[in-house]
């Protein structure tokens, strides 16, 4: 193989030696270089890469749609056999609307809250020339071939009365409904629950084949690009340091980098177990690095010939190249860092919690005499430095059940929560200021939870001086033993978040959230925005801060392995109820609940193996309508009887303190399924 030549018939999209720059502040920043990949037809090919590698600008820059101070300065792109930089504006207006379609990260954004599905549906095909009538029709055909059941109630629905899942199926609808040559799918399952994700991806599989699209898959999310893309490239500062079959490419990385990404992942261990890797440093600013290898900064086998020789991109073999001297070296690369062993501290039936919840419930009113039942009797503990993984698909209740933790929502009267053995207000206005300090949060998003205007001296120092009452010099040795706590230094305490990359920007978060000296922390999502390198530093920062602080950490995570990396107990929601709660090695390994087991056999893994995928037929009901019985039934493939329907189980535990909910007896639930498969004569019900 060499740079710019590799046989891949058919191609419907092509990059030669793409170079693309910036222009700021009067000088030129290379952004891509010499970029060379192509896509077959309907090959689904995935670009990989951390945050400032470039992928968004390959998209960008193959529909010509940089911003006014971006220009391809060199190489050619080519879409269904067009130069694209040769189209006039009539033939790239054309190229654009027929030959290329885009679904972005978060499809609430993409579509226009104040039409309705139907309206925005039409519109696409109003463009290609139909009428109205004919759209219209059209669009409700076409949200019938993206599985959508009620496809006529849809396009009566405005964006945001449907689920996430369910607003990115009409946008992959949209996308497709002009039957384009190539389909870019920019994050397209980042905040998607794993049974939406996998449901997602699904689609897109079953809907490349059928139309015969190519797809350019561009996603930090490792283990979603390995499970819908047959090759990929993994691009660093802007260049394609490796690239081949994803499975052989992500089960024996040559190069450094991409074996770095990969031990940044949380595999099958849990909780105690060896940290995760990190890839040290940061990406270089665009232009800084003009010889020798990109990535030998940060390389844990460069050598001297690394700085002076731009690697070129190695033939390895078997469709495979890597941009690596020492590519035949990679699997010698050394661990760069290490986590001290967690510190656990005595737990058993003398040991009090540090919270304790009793049966709580959150109802809201609604006119009509109608009411939400967004949290249902749940009764959990949380002992010192324990970590509670809390899963569940979006409407669930994990959220409702944190806010009512934090007393930002009041529970219903008849529930009760209680810090160290003391029971405390339902809303935080009423919380003594102790109560108030021992339970914190880290945001999903530290863009919207860091005030922009505000230096990371302030933003820390001001939960220092609010929080913990301390003031003057006494606050600013404070706030750097904070900094120093979360691995920043001194340096960033002038910046403002925008400065800040978006690990920088979570671990002020978190130095802000450890500020008062907590008891509890809630981790909401603390990760799913981060880019795998990152987000292992920042999980390996929460061990660590665990060890040293003995705080305890309620997880709210959609990401199976995080959450069996940091938690010693999960406890899995559904429609408000607690329907599993139990050590961590018995909820993942079972038996388990037909739920969690359907959750489970959605986790795409970075192999892209997967066992049988059990799938949830239709959505989460109403929590203002939950089905009688147990509140699974109308979904649940594991259903047997009348029972299921009538009488809700009983949330039952084990001698271990691994409690299900559900009428089915232990051997049948989870991994008991071997047994029942082998011996299919036996009823469910006996």
């Amino acid at each position: 193989m060499t740079d710019t030549k590799r046989a891949v018939s058919d191609a419907v999209l092509e990059l030669d030696d793409l170079s693309v720059s910036y222009t700021v502040r009067g000088r030129d920043l290379p952004v891509l270089s010499d970029v060379n990949l192509k896509i077959a037809r309907g090959e689904a090919y995935g670009l990989v890469g951390e945050s400032g590698s470039g992928k968004s600008t390959v998209a960008l820059a193959l529909q010509r749609v940089l911003p006014p101070n971006g220009r391809i300065s060199g190489g050619h792109v080519r879409v269904a056999g067009k130069d694209v930089m040769e189209l006039g504006a009539t033939a790239l207006r054309q190229m654009r609307s027929k030959d290329v379609a885009m679904v972005f990260q978060d499809p609430g954004k993409a579509l226009n809250p104040s039409l309705t599905v139907g309206r925005q549906m039409a519109e696409v095909f109003e463009v290609l020339g139909a009428s109205r009538a004919e759209a219209k029709e059209r669009g409700e055909a076409m949200l019938g071939r993206v599985r959508i059941s009620d496809p006529a109630r849809v396009m009566a629905s405005f964006p945001h009365e449907l689920s996430g899942g369910m607003q990115q199926r009409v946008v992959i609808a949209m996308a497709l409904a002009k039957d384009p040559a190539l389909l870019i799918l920019d994050e397209p399952t980042t905040g998607l629950d794993a049974t939406i994700e996998a449901e997602v991806l699904d689609l897109v599989d079953t809907l490349r084949q059928e139309f015969g699209a190519s797809i350019l898959f561009i996603s930090h999310n490792l283990a979603a690009v390995a499970s819908l893309c047959s090759r990929v490239g993994v691009l660093y500062a802007g260049k394609l340091v490796e690239e081949g079959p994803a499975r052989e490419l992500f089960a024996d990385p040559r190069h450094p980098y991409t074996a770095g990404l990969l031990r940044c992942l949380p595999r099958a261990g849990f909780k105690g177990g060896a940290a995760l890797d990190n890839i040290p440093g940061f990406p270089p600013v665009p232009g800084s690095i003009r010889q020798g290898c990109v990535f030998a900064p940060r390389c844990g086998l460069v050598e001297e010939r690394c700085r002076v020789d731009a690697p070129p991109l190695y033939d390895v073999g078997a469709g495979r190249g890597s941009r690596c001297h020492f590519h035949d070296r990679v699997d010698e690369l050394p661990r760069m860092s290490e986590v001290p062993p967690v510190n656990t501290p005595e737990r058993g039936p003398n040991v009090e919690p540090v919270l304790r919840l009793e049966s709580l419930s959150k109802t809201y009113d609604l006119p009509g005499n109608r009411h939400v039942y967004a949290l249902r009797d749940v009764s959990l503990t949380l002992a010192p430095g324990e970590t509670l993984g809390l899963v569940g698909e979006s409407g669930s209740g994990k959220s409702t059940l944190a806010n009512v933790v934090l007393g930002l929502v009041e529970h219903d009267k008849g529930g009760r929560i209680a810090l160290d053995g003391t029971e405390i207000a339902a809303s935080v206005h009423d919380r003594p200021r102790e109560a108030v300090k021992a339970i914190q949060i880290v945001f999903q998003n530290p863009d919207s939870a860091l005030n922009r205007a505000h230096t990371v001296k302030h933003l820390i120092g001001r939960a220092v001086e609010r929080l913990a009452g301390i003031s003057g010099k006494a606050r600013d040795s404070q706030v750097k033993k904070l900094l120093e706590a979360v691995r920043l230094t001194p340096r960033q305490l002038p910046a403002k978040p925008r400065q800040l990359s978006g690990g920088m920007k979570q671990r002020v978060a978190v130095a802000r959230a450890f500020a008062a000296d907590p008891r509890v922390i809630v981790c909401d999502e603390p990760t799913s925005a981060l880019d795998v390198s990152v987000q292992s530093a920042i999980l390996n920062l929460l061990t660590e801060l665990q060890a040293e602080r003995q705080v305890s950490y309620i997880l709210i995570s959609h990401d199976l392995g995080v959450v069996r990396h940091l938690s010693d107990r999960i406890a899995v929601m559904y429609l408000g109820r607690l329907m599993e709660i139990g050590p961590a090695m018995s909820v993942l390994k079972g038996p388990h609940h037909p739920y969690t087991e359907a959750l489970l056999s959605a986790a795409p893994t970075v192999t892209g193996e997967r066992g049988e995928r059990i799938r949830l037929e239709g959505q989460i009901p109403s929590p203002v309508d939950p089905p009688s019985g147990c509140v699974f039934n109308t979904r649940c493939p594991r259903k047997f009887g009348p029972v299921c329907e009538t009488e809700e189980p009983p949330l039952a535990s084990d001698e271990f303190g691994h409690a299900i909910r559900c009428h089915l007896p232990r051997e049948k639930l989870g991994r008991g399924r071997e047994a029942e498969r082998a011996a299919p004569q036996e009823s469910l019900s006996s």
